[in-house]
Formats: structure tokens, C-alpha cells, sequence
């Protein structure tokens, strides 16, 4: 910076130059003068750009960089020549420029742009006086009103920091971190390109719409790198449904092996196929690399940021490694008149441009001649009549559209401004001398115009640009010059063409980065715990349903899953059918039971007055073939399907059968007791042995059955149940609902203890009468009868409670209850009466009246016969016992026939 000054003397100059030489001390490193380029104009605009790359450690500045820095330096003074030509925009005042070189490194730019505040600091010339006197006369300093730039982000937050202390509106072309949308912190800076905030919801809604929910973030060590991955991390964890597996940092000077360490690491999840990296060109070349080294060709998918774009040079030789990256590129077009202009620039026509001479000998492979500068050997000498695209390789720089747009809507604000403040005024007026920054940034907030490319230019309320992206899609395969497709767009939305996308060979199939796969039909997702997109899948077991992909729930009772256990369905309800095996059996052993139990009431009403009937007790064998028939009978009602009168019936009939039964053979067997234990004693016969007295004591007996039996039904009224617990296997396929009547298992035992009761006193009784002799009474077939009957019963009870865990219950407890009562009934039936029935008529002639005799001469006859069956056995000291004339005992016998003590003791 060069004071000047008009000074009488010299002591007032030294003292200046002192004031001069301290703010230098601020602006220039090692005493050196910035180079910058100074376009002369009414107001002046700033411009940063990385026109030489970062010099190696200790030199601030390296090589030219034509793309990122010359071209985009140009585009700046063409949109200004542009401008200041326009009639309609800024008419009668011209816009000028101070642009200076950002090295691409922060704090260099930091002390170049100091330049465009040193107006605004308030110099103390107070105690600076000439000979005279008065003070010195300093020329004012030009005074940027705003600064186009700067490129990096970093750069861009580092001069935003000090533009902001002077109230200096920055308009980037070229910074995307989300930092910088902070507008409590950058409230001076806007852009016109997008956030990286929006590119990273672009990229992730890529990721989403092909299925992705696993991937890793690759990052270059800087401010670009890693916000625009922080911004991606963030919007995913609010979004929901990815997770990032690894997210990983390139250094920003990386040692040798480094990126094959990074390639190991992402391995590590191998499953997370899809990396989104953002990271400058180098770091994607050796990402690439060191892929392609570690023989992973196609199994990584790249998601790149815009510094990948569609830019060849960091996929060059690494093209295989890169097939099917994804990229994204803010939406941008050629501008068609920047071509025409910078392909005519020439060493002659461009002298203000003080690179441009650098970049001549870059661009050209030449080397120029200059006065002082030794001529290098071997190298080609320009001679100046070199011209741009037709002697070297031209394509414009992909932010030539953004600086041209930044340019456009600084002059644009100011427009705006100038009709506000000063309307019908001819150049710059007062109230814009100087410009107020604030009221310019107002300003800029609130253009609105079509940009160079025919997109629409604008900042929200944090001055950022809306984002518009394009999509592309590095191909090899099916095309005939592989390259980039543009397969999609972003406008706050993702239009996506899925169908244009293909991969490594070029398969059109989408391949999957994800921790885990998805969960069959019927699987339930159990989450591995601080990883929300991995799972583990269990099947949803038993009797659940998926009641959502996190939970199985049990289905309702009554209900069972579905084959996909997706929802429930209704169990199916199933009976014991008549032709059912279980069925069969009991209902032909209960036919045949009937057709006999019929065949011998039918023969005893037959011959009903015959010997033999009135010998076995007629009445109380026709109760007791009533309860033989109605225990052949409950078979038909136990297979029945349920209802309320049949379970009624149930109820009724099941324990009254062998009630009656039972009931009629212990008073025969009690009434034979009595009478022989009576005649033991005395000749008068005991009481109650008569029919009557008989039939007394049985129907008393039936009674207590039929009064427990109607207590149950004014207690609980009989009615059908579905009993969904008793078929209810593992495999809910064979899963069925019974429908039944309202018995438990407990119930129907109680409902046949009473008789079970009565068999076993009447088996007692036959015990106790076993001594009576064959010939004279029934006790002894009785007691057959009863043996037979418990050995069935008996057998019956394991067999009965053993199957109450099968899912077959209810047909082997039915089929096991119902047969065994018809074999009870059979027993009976056929010990006591088809012996008779028998005789009756086949021998009709033993069915014949005898004379009767007295009870006493039954008895004592008995007597007799009885101690001379027990004399005939005894020997003592092997003497032999003076034997009886059997001759005799046996007139005896044949004297009362066997039917004449029938009759009188079963009468």
C-alpha cells in the first residue's frame, strides 16, 4: 500500500511513512506488494480466486491452475465487461474490480483481503502536522463495496470472518459448506451455488431410492470434506432408515499407505458397499487406487459430491474401480459467450490480466522470453501467435456460469439500490457514496433474475442459492463412449431414473448396501443395539403373528397365524364325526349291545311267566336291563354333536345307566347275603327280601343320581363350549377349536362315582357271598360279573387321564369311555341273562314248574349241602372221614330243583 502525499518538508513525510510502513505490517507478508489486478471503475468490486495452487511448506503460492483460477479470474472480468456495457443494468456508472490470488490457502487469502478493508480503518492523523501546520493531505483509499469469492470454503469462512467486522457483503461462487449458511456468524456472506446441506440431502435421497440403508463416508481432512459429511450424517439421523457403518477422514498431507489402510477399514464393513465421499480430486484418484490394488473392482459404490462431478481426471486409468459411481454436479450450462471471449483472449489484447502470461506458457508448453529470465533448454519458445482451443485443449471450467451469476447479482443489488436512492440521477450519488454494506446486503437478499445459464437467481433468508442439481452416472458397459449419463435430477426433489442406471458389467440390478437383509414372511427384526439399520431376523414361533416388523404378538384364542404369520385367521371348530374311526367302533360295539339288551327283554316278556324269567327276579331284571340298554344308548349321545339338549341328555343319562344297573345287582347281592347270613341264625326269613321291598330299594338308590344330577343343572345349566386349548399343538396348522359340551374331565368322573360307587359295594357283596353254593343262587355270576366289571374300570382310568395331554383327547377319552361302559354293560348282559336266554330256547324243556318247599327247608337243604361239600375235603392225621351217601345228597338235590331255588331267592 503506497501513501501519497503533498508534504512541505521532509519531517512531515518521515512521519507518514512511519504510519504507512505500520498498517503494512498488517497487509504484507516479508514486506512484499500482493499482486492483484485493478480494473478502474465508479464502484469497486472484489474478487478472490485460486489462481496458483498451495505451495509446498514455506511457499504460500505454487503452479498456475488454469480451470479453477484463470477461468474462473476471466469469467469475472467478462461478466464485469458484460455489465458495464449493458445500457438497461447500471446505466452511466461502471463497475471496477480489485481481484487478488487466494494461493487456495486460507491464511494467505486472509492477509490479501485485507486490502479490501483498509478504507474502512480509521487512521488517527491527529498528532501529524506539516511545517505549515496544517495537517497532511492523504489520498482516500478505493473502497470495495463487495467481494465476489471466495472458492474453497475455507478461504471463504477465514475472509468472511474479517468482511464481516467492516459490514462487506461476499458473494461466493464456489463454497458449499453448510457452516457457512450460519447466518449468525456469516451474515455478510451469500452464494449462488447450493449448500453442501442440500447436496447432501440429494445424495441422501439417492441412497434411499436404491434401497441403501448401510454405507460410509469418505471425507478430505478441510472444511469442504468434513461438513459436507457432518451434513450428511445429520440429515440422515433425522431422516431416519440409513446408518453410516464408517466414516473415515482423509489427512490432509496422507503418508505413504495410507489409503490402502483406508480401503482395509472399509472392509472391515464389507456389507456397507456404498461410500459417499467427499473429497477433493487427489483424495478420489487414490481412493481408486487403492482399490483397484487391493483387487476390489465393482465392490465398492461410490457416491460422489460435486468435486467428483463429472470431471475425468480422478477416474483417469481407474475407470473399472469407478463403473457406477454416482455423482452429483450443481445444474449448470456452457455459457456460449464466455467461449467466444476467452478463446480470443492473446498476450496482446489481455494485459490486465497479470497471470495471463503464466497461464500462456502452462496452457501452450511454452516459455516466454523475459528481460532477466534465462531461457530454459529443451523447452519450446511461445511466439505469441498460440490461440486458445485451436492450439491446446479447451473446455470451460464448470463454475464459469456461478462467478459470471455472483457478478451479475452484486450489480444487480446495486441497481436496485441506486433506483431506490437515487432516482433519476445520473452515476453514483451521495447517499451511495460510500455504499452502505448493510443496506446492500438488504439488497442482495432481494434479487430475483435469470442467470446466465436461464436458471432463476436467488438467496433465502441465509443467502443461499436454491439447490439444483444434476445427476450422472459413470458408465462403461452398453454405450458407445463410456462416460458420464446424466441419469436425474434434484430440485428439492429427487427425479431419479432408475431403469438408466447399470452397473459393473453392466448389470441393470441395483446392488445392495445393507447391514442386513430383509426379513422373510413371518420374521420379526431384532435390533442390534446402537445400530439401528442391522438386525437379526427370528421367526415369529408358535402361535404369534408379525404385528409389525419389530414385534410378534400372540394371536387371539380362538384364532390361529396365518401360513405367513402375517395376520391371524380363525381356528377351525371340529366335533367327533359318526364316521370318524374313533366313532365307528364304539357305535357298532353299542348297536350290537342294543340289538342284544333288545333280544333278551324281548324273550323274557316272551316267556314272561316261564320258570326261569320268575326265578331271575323279573322285576329287578328288567330294571337292570333297562340300565344295560341306556348304557348302549350313551354312546350315541356322547358322539352326538353338541347342543343344549344333548348335553342335557348327557348329563342325564351318563352315570344313570350303570346307576340303575348297579343299583339292581347290590340289592341282589345284598338280598342273597341277608338271607343266608339270616339262615344261619334262625328259620324266619329277614326283611325287605320281597319284589316290592326290592324295587324300593333300588329306585332309592337311582334317586340319589337323579337328584345330584338335577342340582348340577340349577347350579349350571348345561351348554356347548369351543375348547380351543385341548387340540392346540406346536404347529398351529393342526391347530383346531372342539366344540363340546360343558364337561370337564373332574365333572364326568363325579358324574360316574356314584355308580362306580355302588359296583364297587355291589362286588363287595359278591365277595362276601362267594361261599353260597352254585347251585341255590346268582351271587357267584354276580361276582364274575362284578370282577370283570372293575377290571374294565380299572383299565379304563390310566387310559382316560393318560391322554389329557394329547391333542387327540377328545376322541381317545370319548372313544375310551363309551367302550368301556358298552364292555361293562356286555359283561353283565352276558353273564347274568344270555345264559338264561340260552336255556329258554334251546332247552324249553328245563323250563319247567317244580313243586316248591318252605324257606327253612331251602335253607337247612343248603346247609347240608354246604357241610357235606366241606366233609368230603377234610383228612386229619390221614384218617379218612366217614364219607355221606352222595347218593342221596344228590335225590336231595334233584328233590328242589335248581329253578325252584332260583325263584326263591331272586324273587
Amino acid at each position: 500500500m503506497k501513501f501519497h502525499q503533498a508534504c512541505p518538508d521532509l519531517s512531515c513525510c518521515a512521519k507518514l511513512m512511519v504510519f504507512s510502513s505500520l498498517f503494512q505490517l498488517c497487509t504484507i507478508k516479508q514486506g512484499t506488494q500482493p499482486q492483484s489486478i485493478k480494473i478502474e471503475g465508479d464502484i469497486t468490486l472484489g474478487g478472490l480466486f485460486p489462481v496458483h495452487s498451495r505451495g509446498p511448506a514455506g511457499v504460500p503460492c505454487g503452479e498456475v491452475k488454469k480451470e479453477k483460477g484463470i477461468h474462473r479470474l476471466e469469467a469475472m472480468m467478462y461478466a464485469l465487461d458484460q455489465i458495464n456495457s449493458d445500457p438497461d443494468l447500471l446505466p452511466n456508472i461502471t463497475l471496477g474490480a480489485r481481484i487478488l490470488d487466494t494461493c487456495s490457502r486460507d491464511t494467505y487469502a486472509l492477509e490479501q483481503s485485507l486490502t479490501f478493508v483498509q478504507a474502512l480503518i480509521q487512521k488517527d492523523n491527529s498528532d501529524v502536522r506539516c511545517s505549515n501546520g496544517e495537517p497532511p493531505i492523504i489520498p482516500k483509499p478505493e473502497r470495495v463495496v463487495g467481494v465476489i469469492g471466495a472458492s474453497g470454503s475455507s478461504v471463504s469462512i477465514m475472509v468472511a470472518n474479517v468482511l464481516r467486522l467492516f459490514a462487506i457483503p461476499q458473494i461466493s461462487y464456489a463454497s458449499t459448506a453448510p457452516e457457512l449458511s450460519d447466518n449468525s456468524r456469516y451474515e455478510f456472506f451469500s452464494r449462488v451455488v447450493p449448500p453442501d446441506s442440500y447436496q447432501a440431502q440429494a445424495m441422501l435421497d439417492i441412497v434411499k431410492a436404491m434401497g441403501w440403508n448401510y454405507v460410509s463416508t469418505l471425507a478430505s481432512e478441510g472444511n469442504y470434506g468434513e461438513s459436507g459429511v457432518d451434513a450428511f450424517q445429520q440429515i440422515s439421523r433425522e431422516a431416519g432408515g440409513l446408518c453410516i457403518a464408517q466414516s473415515i477422514k482423509i489427512p490432509r498431507e496422507p503418508k505413504p499407505g495410507e489409503f490402502d489402510k483406508i480401503i482395509k477399514r472399509l472392509m472391515e464393513t464389507s456389507n456397507a458397499r456404498g461410500v459417499i465421499i467427499f473429497a477433493n480430486e487427489d483424495d478420489i484418484k487414490r481412493v481408486l487406487q487403492a482399490a483397484k490394488k487391493s483387487n476390489l473392482t465393482g465392490h465398492f459404490l461410490f457416491v460422489g459430491s460435486d468435486s467428483w462431478g463429472a470431471k475425468i481426471s480422478p477416474i483417469q486409468d481407474q475407470e473399472d474401480v469407478a463403473e457406477g459411481a454416482v455423482t452429483i454436479l450443481p445444474k449448470r450450462a456452457s455459457i456460449d459467450g464466455f467461449d467466444q471471449y476467452f478463446t480470443s483472449r492473446s498476450l496482446e489484447n489481455n494485459r490486465r490480466n497479470i497471470w495471463f502470461a503464466e497461464f500462456w506458457e502452462d496452457d501452450f508448453k511454452c516459455k516466454l522470453t523475459r528481460p532477466g529470465i534465462k531461457y530454459e533448454l529443451g523447452r519450446r519458445k511461445c511466439t505469441g501467435d498460440e490461440r486458445i482451443s485451436r492450439d491446446s485443449q479447451y473446455e470451460q471450467e464448470g463454475k464459469v456460469q456461478f462467478v459470471i451469476d455472483a457478478v451479475y447479482a452484486m450489480a444487480h443489488a446495486l441497481h436496485s439500490m441506486h433506483t431506490d436512492l437515487c432516482p433519476g440521477s445520473m452515476g453514483v450519488c451521495d447517499k451511495m457514496d460510500p455504499v452502505e454494506g448493510r443496506m446492500l446486503l438488504q439488497y442482495i437478499h432481494g434479487v430475483n433474475f435469470n442467470g446466465s445459464a436461464g436458471t432463476g437467481v436467488m438467496f433465502n433468508e441465509n443467502g443461499d442459492a436454491p439447490g439444483r442439481y444434476d445427476i450422472f452416472q459413470y458408465q462403461m458397459s452398453n454405450i458407445s463412449n463410456p462416460g458420464y449419463r446424466n441419469i436425474g435430477q434434484w430440485t428439492n426433489h429427487l427425479r431419479l431414473n432408475l431403469e438408466e442406471m447399470q452397473w459393473s458389467g453392466g448389470d441393470r440390478k441395483i446392488p445392495e448396501s445393507v447391514c442386513s437383509f430383509p426379513c422373510e414372511s413371518g420374521e420379526r427384526k431384532k435390533m442390534v443395539k446402537g445400530v439401528p439399520c442391522c438386525w437379526h431376523c427370528e421367526l415369529c414361533d408358535g402361535y404369534q403373528y408379525l404385528l409389525d416388523e419389530f414385534t410378534c404378538d400372540m394371536c387371539p384364542y380362538d384364532m390361529r397365524p396365518l401360513k405367513n404369520r402375517t395376520g391371524c385367521r380363525p381356528t377351525p371348530i371340529i366335533k367327533l364325526e359318526w364316521s370318524s374311526p374313533w366313532a365307528i367302533i364304539p357305535v357298532f360295539l353299542a348297536i350290537l349291545g342294543i340289538l342284544a339288551t333288545t333280544g333278551v327283554i324281548a324273550t323274557f316278556i316272551r316267556f314272561n311267566d316261564t320258570p326261569i324269567v320268575r326265578a331271575s327276579g323279573r322285576e329287578l331284571s328288567y330294571v337292570l336291563l333297562t340300565g344295560i340298554f341306556l348304557i348302549y344308548l350313551i354312546t350315541f349321545l356322547m358322539i352326538a354333536e353338541p347342543s343344549v339338549a344333548v348335553c342335557a341328555f348327557r348329563r342325564l343319562f351318563l352315570g344313570l345307566g350303570m346307576c340303575i344297573s348297579y343299583s339292581a345287582m347290590l340289592t341282589k347281592t345284598n338280598r342273597i347275603y341277608r338271607i343266608f347270613e339270616q339262615g344261619k341264625k334262625s328259620v324266619t326269613p329277614p326283611k325287605f327280601i320281597s319284589p316290592t321291598s326290592q324295587l324300593i330299594i333300588t329306585f332309592i338308590l337311582i334317586s340319589v343320581q337323579l337328584l345330584g344330577v338335577f342340582i348340577w343343572f340349577g347350579v349350571m345349566p348345561p351348554h356347548t363350549i369351543i375348547d380351543y386349548e385341548e387340540q392346540k399343538p406346536p404347529n398351529p396348522e393342526f391347530a383346531r377349536g372342539v366344540l363340546k359340551c360343558d364337561m370337564s374331565d373332574l365333572s364326568l368322573i363325579l358324574c360316574l362315582s356314584y355308580s362306580l360307587v355302588l359296583m364297587i359295594t355291589c362286588t363287595v357283596y359278591a365277595i362276601k357271598s362267594r361261599g353260597v353254593p352254585e347251585t341255590f343262587n346268582e351271587a357267584k355270576p354276580i361276582g364274575f360279573t362284578m370282577y370283570t366289571t372293575c377290571i374294565v374300570w380299572l383299565a379304563f382310568v390310566p387310559i382316560f387321564f393318560g391322554t389329557a395331554q394329547s391333542t387327540e383327547k377328545m376322541f381317545i377319552q370319548t372313544t375310551t369311555l363309551t367302550v368301556s361302559m358298552s364292555l361293562s354293560a356286555t359283561v353283565s348282559l352276558g353273564m347274568l341273562y344270555i345264559p338264561k336266554v340260552y336255556v329258554i330256547i334251546f332247552h324249553p324243556e328245563q323250563n319247567v314248574q317244580k313243586r316248591k318247599r318252605s324257606f327253612k327247608a331251602v335253607v337247612q337243604a343248603a346247609t347240608v349241602s354246604t357241610r357235606l361239600s366241606q366233609k368230603s375235603s377234610d383228612k386229619q392225621n390221614g384218617e379218612s372221614k366217614i364219607e355221606p351217601d352222595r347218593s342221596q345228597f344228590q335225590s336231595f338235590l334233584s328233590y328242589w330243583p335248581q329253578n325252584a331255588l332260583h325263584g326263591l331267592f331272586s324273587m
